[in-house]
């Protein structure tokens, strides 16, 4: 997750508490999306941006984990990321982001 991205989530937390955001993920793989989950969780792994140090604990999903896919129109889902969920391997990403939920998240 970019510096100016960490900058967003932590003024939004402070602005809406964190308790009130869900963060929603895309990356192409289990490892990056997990990487940017622990960012917006437990901080900033790389010590390099605003959430060094910063444990938001915030809940965090990939856009194709089943409990987030199903409150999307289907319609819209199939328009805006069926191509892309063909190609992923969902099930490494849904592992990925469910032990950094189980381990980091505070607002489940």
């Amino acid at each position: 997750m970019d510096l100016e991205n960490q900058k967003r989530v932590k003024e939004f937390a402070d602005e809406f508490g964190a308790e009130n955001l869900v963060v929603v993920l895309g990356a192409a793989e289990g490892e990056a999306a997990g990487l940017a989950a622990e960012t917006v969780t437990a901080g900033d792994p790389t010590f390099a941006g605003p959430l060094t140090g910063v444990q938001l604990g915030l809940t965090t999903y990939h856009v194709c984990e089943p409990e987030l896919k199903a409150e999307f129109d289907e319609a819209v889902y199939d328009e805006q990321v069926g191509m892309m969920e063909m190609v992923l391997d969902v099930d490494d990403i849904v592992s990925e982001m469910s032990a950094i939920r189980d381990e980091f998240c505070k607002y489940l």
